[in-house]
C-alpha cells in the first residue's frame, strides 16, 4: 500500500482507536455489572496471553547475538529494576492517578463521593495503561511506524489499526474513557517513531526491539494481574523500563 505522507499510518491507527473506544463506551453503558466483570476477566486472560507471547522475545536469536547467551534475561531484569526504581522515585503511578482525576472531572463535570471517585480513577488508569501498552508495545508498532517514516508503506500499521479497533471496543466497554485517551499514547509513540524514521533513515536493530518487546510483555503481565485481581502491580512506575531496555542492549553490546 502506498505510504502517502509520513505519519498516515499513525493517523489511521489513532482514528481506529477513537472509533473503537467510542463504540465500546456506548455499548458498555448498556451492559449490566455482572457482564462487565466477565468481560474484565476475559480481557485479563487475553492480556496475559499477549504478555507471554511478547515476553518470549527474550529468546530472540538477534538479542542473544548482540549481548550474549544468558544475558537477555539480565537485560530485562536490569531494565525493570532501573526503570521501576526511577518510576517510583518520580512517583509516576501517583501522578497518573492525579491526572486521571483531573481528566475525569473535566469529562464528567460532576462531583462524586470519595470512594467512588477513587474507584473511577483506578478504572481510568487501568483502561488507559492496558490499552496504551497493548497498542504501543510490540514489533508492529515499532517496525510499522519506522517503515511509515522511511516511506516504505503503511501496510503494517493498517493491519495493526484493524486489530486495535476491535481491542478498543472490548476494553472501552469495560473501562470507558481511559481507553479513549490511549489514542493520545498511540499518536505520541508512533508519531515519534515515524519522525525517527524520517530523521535517521535507519531501522532500529532487531535486538533492541526484542528487548523492548520482552520488557513490555512483563509490564503486560502486571496489567493482567490487576485485571484479574491477583495483585495490584504499580505498572505506571515500571514504564521507564521500556526506555531502559534498549539502552542496556546498546551498553552491553558496546563491550563485546
Amino acid at each position: 500500500m502506498d505510504g502517502g505522507f509520513p505519519g498516515l499510518g499513525t493517523v489511521v491507527n489513532v482514528v481506529a482507536v477513537l472509533l473503537g473506544a467510542t463504540l465500546g463506551m456506548l455499548a458498555g453503558n448498556r451492559l449490566p455489572e455482572r457482564v462487565r466483570r466477565v468481560v474484565t476477566d476475559c480481557l485479563g486472560l487475553v492480556t496475559l496471553l499477549v504478555a507471554v507471547l511478547s515476553a518470549l522475545d527474550v529468546t530472540s536469536p538477534a538479542l542473544a547475538d548482540a549481548v550474549g547467551s544468558g544475558v537477555p534475561v539480565l537485560i530485562v531484569l536490569g531494565a525493570l529494576l532501573i526503570g521501576g526504581i526511577t518510576g517510583a522515585l518520580l512517583r509516576i503511578e501517583e501522578r497518573l492517578e492525579s491526572l486521571a482525576g483531573v481528566v475525569q472531572r473535566w469529562v464528567q463535570r460532576r462531583g462524586s463521593d470519595g470512594q467512588h471517585d477513587h474507584a473511577e480513577r483506578e478504572r481510568f488508569i487501568e483502561g488507559w495503561l492496558t490499552a496504551s501498552l497493548l497498542f504501543c508495545v510490540g514489533p508492529l508498532t515499532i517496525l510499522g511506524s519506522l517503515s511509515d517514516g522511511l516511506g516504505r508503506g503503511v501496510d503494517q500499521l493498517v493491519l495493526k489499526s484493524a486489530l486495535d479497533f476491535f481491542a478498543a471496543v472490548a476494553f472501552a466497554s469495560t473501562f470507558g474513557v481511559g481507553v479513549l485517551l490511549s489514542a493520545l499514547s498511540v499518536a505520541v509513540v508512533q508519531g515519534g517513531l515515524t519522525v525517527l524514521g524520517v530523521t535517521l533513515g535507519a531501522v532500529v536493530p532487531e535486538a533492541h526491539i526484542a528487548a523492548l518487546t520482552a520488557t513490555g510483555g512483563l509490564l503486560l503481565v502486571g496489567i493482567a494481574f490487576r485485571l484479574l485481581n491477583v495483585r495490584h502491580v504499580p505498572v505506571g512506575d515500571l514504564l521507564p523500563a521500556l526506555l531502559v531496555a534498549p539502552l542496556l542492549v546498546s551498553l552491553v553490546a558496546s563491550f563485546r
